[in-house]
């Protein structure tokens, strides 16, 4: 397994001080983590990425890729409304083809909260949190890079679309390539799915299947593969449904297009989203009038003009719901964060958490890649770790 190189203890310290000092308890997390837990969070293409771990008849488990959902776990577990808990260690991630290490230091902070009342004091404090700890490596070409996932959905309330279509785009907002695709499909194209799809829509899954066998026989088709009639007439009737549905028009597609391309300072990109929205936009305007007070709350520890907002920022990352950010460095580029975090209300419910234990937010530190003198940097080595 390919180690990252050490940080130098003094380097280590500085950034580790603001989340050391921010009132959190120390906490640490086992290393071995459920794998069937992680892949449910993370889909099952994260496994080529794990280092997985069975004893003979045991359930599977993985070296922990990261401490969130292991930390999350530890605070259900202690059966409190309210917590944050600092941390520092080595996660473990497989590399996909090249050099970087494949165990790498975390340093982070995660915080939790009962259900209801207002987020934003917590997210400027965990993101501005985030900026002080990564500055503290030394680098001086760092920026923040705020987002949220939930404006996406905002957004496409304010189109004032059919619930299911709505529903759909808000499924896949962290999925690109089904989003591309449902962008593509909109009412101003022909519908797609073909004329078999199309009558096989109307039949069972059986009877789908049994007309689908009949036309091979007919035209004297020998099937090749493992999939058979009823999995194959399913899968057409699954297109031409989905063919049928409710589409977005020209105007709404590109507007998405348009929403999801920002990428500027916050002003400027709040305004392009009030000009982008449609007709029902008095969520999209009270979740950004929330953001107006985030900004206020981060001028005190970032400053302003490092400061960029994209709102797609973070999709790729299934558990967050609200707020996401990064701290990238010039140098080290934008595929490898120094710093990233956000808001995962949602995980605790998925975890078990009891109801009332609704807020959570936190951000993790890679203290290689903030050291001037690490990744990329003065006397660095190869790159580190994987997604973020």
């Amino acid at each position: 397994m390919r180690l990252e190189p050490p940080v130098p203890a003094e380097v280590l310290a500085a950034i580790r001080a603001p989340l050391e000092s921010s009132g959190a308890a120390r906490a640490d997390a086992p290393l071995l983590q459920p794998l069937n837990l992680l892949l449910d969070l993370a889909g099952e293409a994260m496994r080529a990425r794990l280092f997985v771990v069975q004893a003979e008849g045991g359930a599977e488990s993985c070296l922990r890729p990261d401490f969130t959902v292991a930390i999350a776990r530890r605070h259900i577990e202690g059966g409190r409304a309210a917590g944050a808990y600092w941390y520092e260690g080595a996660a473990f991630r497989a590399a996909s083809g090249d050099d970087r290490p494949e165990e790498f230091v975390q340093v982070g902070l995660e915080m939790f909260s009962p259900g209801g009342g207002a987020v934003e004091a917590a997210d400027a404090e965990i993101a501005g949190l985030a900026w002080q700890a990564a500055s503290a490596g030394g680098r001086d070409d760092l920026s923040l890079w705020l987002g949220d996932v939930a404006l996406f959905g905002a957004f496409v309330d304010s189109l004032d679309l059919p619930a299911a279509l709505a529903a759909r785009l808000k499924r896949v907002a962290g999925r690109p390539r089904l989003l591309w695709s449902e962008l593509s499909r909109t009412t101003g194209r022909p519908p797609e799915g073909g004329a078999l799809a199309g009558l096989l829509a109307g039949l069972s899954e059986a009877q789908a299947g049994a007309l689908l066998e009949e036309v091979w026989s007919l035209a004297g088709v020998e099937p090749v593969g493992g999939r058979g009639p009823a999995e194959i007439a399913a899968r057409l009737v699954r297109k031409a449904e989905a063919a049928q549905a409710p589409a977005l028009s020209d105007a709404q597609a590109e507007a998405v297009r348009a929403f999801m391309a920002i990428d500027d300072s916050p002003a400027y990109a709040f305004a392009r989203m009030r000009a982008l929205a449609g007709p029902r936009d008095a969520a999209l305007k009270a979740a950004l009038a929330g953001w107006e007070q985030r900004l206020g709350d981060l001028a005190r520890a970032a400053p302003a003009d490092r400061i960029r907002f994209t709102p797609a920022l973070g999709h790729a990352f299934e558990y967050y719901d609200g707020l996401t950010f990064e701290v990238r460095s010039d140098a080290v580029g934008p595929e490898r964060p120094v710093a990233v975090g956000g808001r995962y209300d949602g995980l605790l419910a998925r975890l078990g958490g009891q109801h009332g234990v609704g807020r959570a937010v936190g951000c993790m530190v890679r203290p290689w890649r903030a050291w001037i003198g690490g990744e990329d940097g003065a006397g660095g080595a190869a790159g580190s770790g994987g997604v973020q």
